[in-house]
């Protein structure tokens, strides 16, 4: 497994960091208020674990399985809810937490869906971004960091559901994929 990666982009240590930057901010931000952290499976898995146990204001936890991936490396554009949520929004700060936002396609969908449940407040927060592959706008209001247009997994990323358990984030080398 290890020898499918060509370079390791972040490791361990610049992933905490960027947990923590992230944590610290919806701290400031969510002072004296209950948060529900609304996981987009199966990728979000690792950072919403970590990011939940560095936020210290009171904090629910949920999930929503969506996907345009399927086995592809591209997004299919397509969004197919798989899983919804177990809990009503409507009147509570929701954010939604994803591993990687690509397209934005898939995250345009979620939030226009889930506006329309009326929370008090919607907001997305992602571990990576890739601006340069941007099809739909999408406002990143927590994001650990920019990466260019480059396939990673590890941390919870994947290619074809492997790959997630890398405890640091590097790039598939192509002939793994093509």
């Amino acid at each position: 497994m290890y020898e499918d990666i060509s370079e390791i982009v972040f490791s361990e240590i610049d992933l905490y960091d960027m947990v923590c930057r992230i944590a610290e901010r919806i701290n400031e931000d969510f002072a004296n208020e209950e948060i529900l952290l609304v996981g987009l499976l199966k990728g979000s898995v690792v950072f919403i674990t970590d990011l939940m146990r560095k936020i210290d204001v009171p904090c629910k936890l949920d999930f929503m399985s969506v996907s345009s991936y399927g086995n592809s490396t591209k997004s299919s554009g397509v969004v197919n809810v798989k899983m919804e949520l177990s809990e009503e929004i409507e009147g509570k700060n929701v954010l939604i937490v994803e591993d990687i936002i690509d397209s934005g396609n898939t995250l345009s969908a979620v939030l226009e869906l889930l506006k329309s449940r009326n929370p008090k407040s919607l907001k997305l927060v992602s571990l990576l971004s890739k601006p340069s592959r941007r099809e739909k706008d999408v406002t990143i209001d927590y994001l650990g960091s920019e990466i260019d247009d480059l396939f990673v997994v590890g941390y919870g990323l994947d290619y074809a559901e492997k790959y997630r358990n890398l405890p640091y984030i590097g790039v598939l080398k192509p002939e793994v994929y093509l």
